[in-house]
């Protein structure tokens, strides 16, 4: 399995999704090589990775948070959460989508 982070600089919300990444796989039994992490620089960058914000999370190539009328761009995205609209999945959401 491989995890991808996919992040671009303008937003804050990238570093607090790849700590919980790193958790998560922890919890997970994943190794942390398994996570790569992209920076995404141009808008050709995005529509190409069909990025719909940052940070965004593939496993194995899918975005299993992904809302299909979510534009695609340089932009900040939110996750449905337990808890309302958070910058990143929390940990046992991520969990569940590497399962």
């Amino acid at each position: 399995m491989t995890v991808t982070l996919l992040y671009f600089d303008g937003c804050p919300n990238w570093q607090e999704a790849e700590d919980r990444l790193h958790e998560a796989m922890r919890r997970a039994g994943r190794p942390v090589s398994d996570l790569r992490a992209e920076r995404v620089i141009t808008p050709e960058d995005a529509q190409r990775l069909r990025f719909r914000g940052s940070p965004t999370i593939l496993v194995d190539g899918e975005d299993p948070f992904a809302d299909a009328a979510a534009p695609v761009g340089l932009a900040c995205r939110l996750f449905q959460t337990p808890d309302g609209l958070l910058g990143a999945p929390t940990v046992e959401q991520l969990v569940a989508a590497m399962r």
